[in-house]
């Protein structure tokens, strides 16, 4: 294929990136140098290192730390399991299928599920415990958010346990090594690529969370992701919930490049 066939072949590609991810990230860039008023201003940036915000910026980064840790810890466990059961094909379709429902319908079933007669307080009082309250609280927001990533957390990780050679382990099994000790010498290293991609795949998008937020915790939970959505629907000022996008964009883009730095090492069928 020649040189001038291929960059025909990328142009739609090209113009695809310029038109939905560069321009909308200069526009906000620009809207984010003008106050509510449409004056050019360097405020919002002096704002947004005030404490407020910086404890805003601590909270995102320590939830969606939270949401990242549970969904590893369930996910990777899960994935090895499925790499080891019969009708791969037809766990995987399940796992994948709630990803297609939409992420409103989904926010609002848990509504239910954990509201006051919903069927998690119907057993509490079975149990004799009574009613208690789960939603509007960080541990419903840190579950519902769990369980709507946890699909593009165990997807990586069984495709990087689906790319190790079989003689690795047999050989680690040949020269004495218990179960522990090959999966913590052979199999973890070599599905570190898998669990570096689940983890980005899941951290990023949970530190912009705003909607499970405002139904699931009340706006318990505060997030970068929640004072945008109230800046440029509430307050209308587009200038700060600009500001506050650009710092999550960067620091978007800083955690892409840290996972993505590290050496991926897997094996090979």
């Amino acid at each position: 294929m020649s040189g001038n066939t291929r960059t025909v072949y990328l142009l739609p590609y090209y113009l695809w990136i310029v038109l939905f991810v560069i321009a909308p990230v200069l526009l906000v860039l620009y809207y984010s140098f003008f106050d509510v008023n449409g004056h050019f201003t360097l405020q919002n940036y002096a704002n947004f290192l005030t404490p407020v915000y910086l404890q805003m910026t601590l909270s995102s980064f320590w939830y969606a730390l939270l949401v990242t840790v549970f969904s590893l810890l369930i996910a990777y466990p899960a994935a090895y399991l499925l790499t080891r059961t019969k009708h791969k094909q037809l766990w995987l379709l399940l796992i994948i299928l709630p990803t297609w429902i939409n992420l409103l319908l989904k926010t609002y079933a848990f509504i239910g599920i954990f509201g006051t007669y919903g069927p998690i307080n119907a057993l509490f009082e079975v149990a004799g415990l009574g009613q208690q309250q789960i939603l509007f609280t960080s541990f419903s927001f840190v579950f519902v958010s769990v369980y709507i990533f946890i699909p593009f957390m165990i997807l990586p990780i069984y495709n990087a346990l689906e790319g190790l050679k079989p003689s690795l382990l047999d050989a680690a099994r040949d020269l004495g090594a218990s179960q522990w000790t090959t999966f913590r010498r052979v199999i973890f290293p070599l599905t570190l690529g898998g669990v570096r991609s689940g983890c980005m795949a899941v951290f990023i998008p949970a530190l912009s969370l705003f909607m499970i937020t405002r139904l699931i915790a009340g706006n318990r939970v505060i997030t970068l992701g929640t004072a945008i959505e109230q800046h440029f629907l509430v307050t209308q000022d587009w200038g700060m919930g600009s500001t506050v996008a650009v710092f999550l964009i960067v620091a978007m883009i800083v955690l892409m490049l840290l996972f993505g730095s590290g050496r991926e090492v897997r094996g090979g069928r």
